[in-house]
């Protein structure tokens, strides 16, 4: 029998197009490999802070991130859960559980307001949490102080009830030894100045009790602080930033150790805290004025002196401070890191996305489990690499942090410091007091014997 040829199609041999579908999956294979060296050469060039083109698929950068925030904690400045327990649930944590899907639990289903549960945190790989000790102004003057130690309670009370998912952490060392542990570090901060109820002393038991941070004001005007809404058109300062005992509250706090929070307070109070304070400042959930006019913003002069103090501002991400609208997406939250990374420096911008406290969220950055997600949107930009993610998630505010706490130590030691030169000058004088009646002694002496000579020759002539 005759062989019959196999026909040809455009030069190629049939027998050829028939091994063809075999061998594309090896050459498929074989691509793959060599685009994940070439990957992992470029996320390691990133760690080390030089760009990467542009980090990859999305899934891909995704995962840089997750490598990012297993090293380094992701620490959000501001969450008021504490509040939304005392409003649906009156602070009755045995109706409460952290550990369940909220969104699946009434009343938290049905609020707008709730977007933060352990599930969800541990999804969002959040390692620090700053947890908002909360009471509104229509308290100040009244019972404020109260309501204060009564959301200070329930923060100490919630971390009790899961001690093998938080924990309690007043300092920068605690937030990374907690991270390393796995659970989240949690940590106070008290908003709003009127809880203090004008008193230095009830600021240092809030510090006592584990507060480390104060927001200067909320919503609110002080009779020591003016808030953001003396900013606002057709408003007048009530008194043009800090009174002499607003910057005595501000010097006190950096006595203790204590974090200064400048969101909500007006730009005049801004830059009289920045005047006043000798430790770095925070925002711990605000934007970038520039991009959003809201006077809950930062301007972009007060974004220069917070780099040149050493602080902190944390983006926050209400769509209303960051599109000036009820609409926003991640994007525009990016829009506002990347700015005030142009102004302040790439040190000096931090995450305090202010959940539970808004009604309304960036569409991509629903609750607390989407962190990661808004890192690896900025890696698709030359301009962030891995370190600056590292910064961005964690490393400035802990470097803030530790400045705040060794600004406390210094005073401490200078206070001793004083106290022993001045035991040692009381000593000093002591001997010189001692000396000069030692000198004066032979002339006491003489003058009593003369006295004596005369009272006797007195007799004699008698």
């Amino acid at each position: 029998m005759k062989s019959r040829k196999l026909p040809k199609v455009c030069g190629l041999n049939c027998l050829t197009l028939l091994c063809i579908p075999l061998v594309l999956p090896i050459l498929r294979c074989t691509a793959v490999g060599t685009g994940n060296a070439g990957s992992s050469s470029s996320s390691s060039g990133s760690g080390s802070g030089s760009g990467s083109a542009n980090g990859g698929d999305f899934d891909y950068r995704l995962q840089r991130v997750r490598n990012v925030l297993k090293e380094v904690p992701l620490i959000d400045g501001h969450n008021d859960l504490p509040w939304n327990i005392r409003k649906f649930l009156k602070n009755q944590l045995k109706d409460f559980h952290f550990g369940s899907d909220l969104r699946e639990m009434a009343p938290w289903s049905s609020s707008a307001w709730s977007h933060t549960d352990l599930r969800r945190l541990k999804e969002g790989m959040v390692s620090a949490q700053f947890w908002s000790a909360y009471a509104p102004c229509s308290s100040q003057h009244l019972d404020a102080v109260q309501l204060t130690l009564e959301q200070i309670d329930l923060i100490r009370r919630l971390v009790h009830l899961y001690p093998h998912h938080m924990a309690l952490v007043t300092s920068a060392a605690g937030i990374e030894q907690t991270h390393r542990t796995g659970k989240i570090a949690s940590l106070i901060g008290v908003e709003g100045g009127h809880a203090i109820g004008t008193s230095l002393s009830v600021l240092r038991m809030f510090y006592q009790l584990g507060a480390r941070y104060l927001t200067l004001t909320h919503t609110c005007n002080t009779p020591w602080a003016d808030c953001c809404k003396v900013d606002e058109p057709g408003k007048y300062p009530h008194i043009g930033g800090l009174s002499s005992f607003g910057k005595l509250v501000v010097k006190e706090m950096n006595r203790l150790g204590m974090i200064v929070d400048l969101s909500h307070v007006s730009v005049p109070t801004m830059l009289d805290a920045l005047a006043t304070s000798q430790a770095p400042l925070i925002f711990s959930h605000s934007s970038a004025h520039a991009i959003c006019n809201s006077s809950r913003n930062v301007p972009d002069h007060v974004l220069q002196r917070i780099a040149t103090n050493g602080g902190l501002v944390m983006v926050a991400f209400y769509p209303h401070f960051v599109s000036c609208s009820g609409q926003a997406t991640l994007h525009d939250v990016v829009d506002h890191i990347n700015h005030i990374r142009e102004v302040a420096g790439i040190d000096h911008v931090g995450i305090g996305a202010g959940y539970d406290g808004v009604n309304l969220v960036p569409k991509g950055l629903e609750d607390v489990s989407k962190y990661p997600h808004l890192f690896a949107t900025l890696l698709e930009s030359d301009k962030w690499t891995e370190a600056d993610i590292a910064k961005l998630a964690g490393r400035n505010f802990l470097r803030v942090f530790n400045e705040v706490e060794a600004h406390d130590q210094q005073q401490q030691q200078e206070q001793q410091q004083q106290q022993q030169s001045e035991q040692k000058q009381k000593l000093l004088q002591f001997v010189c007091g001692c000396a000069q009646l030692w000198l004066l002694l032979p002339l006491m002496l003489s003058l009593l014997w003369m006295l004596l000579l005369l009272l006797l020759l007195k007799q004699h002539s008698i």
